[in-house]
């Protein structure tokens, strides 16, 4: 089945609706597939992401590692703007709305759980859809497979300490097993094949082959993980629908200043596009499932904050798939 970048909005908001409808419609299969989990991390949608990645990992050109020292830049902007910009920004850009903007409209008490969990989202940075936007931006394989590995390793410690300093908690257990199941399916397992394929089974023509090939897979991937996001969250979208639009407008916001800001900063240190695209989609982007995770250990399945970090998790599919289209067609955001 062929897609082309040019309709992929239309076929992704169609996979939306009709998740969420399938979802409604068939609410027992909707919560199997939902609790078919490991390390807290959904197989038949880590399957599919999955799917997704390993066509880029294949792409990546291991002998430029030599080249990282020059990329050095690029990766300071990301950290810096993930670690010390973004979770304040997040705070404050969620408690301007949920308790001054939306004063009247919401519970002071679900407002509280709403901005806890916005800001989970906005203190766990990147996912394996990160590469996946990379891969349909044209951006560098290598910076953003070390960006990520970066971000993952510095999450580690900084998460429970952002956490504790923005929601008061005294102490957080971060659930490592969602972290490193993630950094494992879906970095090691595909890396260490595309490694092996390349160097010891398929010739580099082969190879050149199989990626040709492979655009068209990796774009049907995308669809049915959009549609299953939206099958197994289909109950939380429709029984709160007027407070999923309310906490999608920050969340919309936040995404688009960090993704402008790390852009802009690229520019700034003349960094090229195959570099401040890729790292403007990394900064912008949220580990939703540690974020999920946490939110429901924290405050329960049905809280305020569990709603949040999954709102974000249906906002942040379409909204990337926006700025990726924006970043091939942009001729002021990057150097070319």
């Amino acid at each position: 089945m062929q897609f082309s970048d040019r309709y992929l909005s239309v076929w992704v908001f169609l996979a939306m609706c009709i998740g969420s409808l399938s979802g409604y419609l068939f609410p027992n299969l909707s919560q199997f597939i939902g609790g078919l989990e490991l390390s807290r991390i959904n197989l038949p949608i880590a399957i599919l992401i999955w799917g997704m990645i390993f066509p880029m990992m294949l792409s990546i050109d291991f002998k430029s590692i030599i080249n990282l020292k020059y990329k050095i830049k690029g990766f300071s902007i990301v950290l810096f703007i993930n670690w010390l910009i973004k979770p304040v920004s997040m705070a404050i850009i969620a408690a301007s709305f949920l308790y001054f903007l939306y004063g009247n409209l919401i519970d002071p008490v679900l407002a509280k759980e709403y901005v806890s969990g916005m800001i989970l989202l906005g203190i766990a940075p990147c996912t394996a859809m990160v590469f996946v936007w990379s891969n349909l931006a044209k951006g560098d394989p290598l910076f953003t497979l070390i960006q990520v590995a970066i971000n993952d390793l510095i999450l580690i410690l900084a998460f429970p300490l952002l956490s504790k300093i923005l929601l008061g908690f005294n102490s957080i257990d971060i659930p490592l097993d969602t972290v490193f199941g993630s950094v494992i399916i879906f970095i090691l397992v595909p890396l260490f094949l595309a490694i092996f394929l390349k160097n010891k089974i398929y010739s580099e023509k082969r190879i050149k082959s199989i990626l040709n090939k492979s655009k068209s897979y990796s774009l049907f991937f995308l669809i049915l993980t959009v549609f299953l996001l939206f099958f197994v969250q289909s109950k939380s979208i429709l029984q709160n629908p007027i407070h999923i639009i309310l906490i999608s407008i920050p969340l919309i916001i936040q995404t688009l200043f960090i993704f402008y800001l790390t852009a802009f900063s690229m520019k700034f240190f003349r960094q090229k596009y195959s570099i401040s695209c890729p790292g403007s989609i990394i900064a912008a982007s949220n580990f939703f499932e540690l974020a999920v995770a946490v939110s429901i250990t924290l405050f329960g399945i049905n809280s305020g904050a569990a709603l949040a970090t999954i709102v974000g998790v249906l906002v942040e599919v379409p909204l990337m798939l926006y700025l990726v289209n924006i970043s091939k067609s942009s001729k002021i955001l990057f150097i070319k």
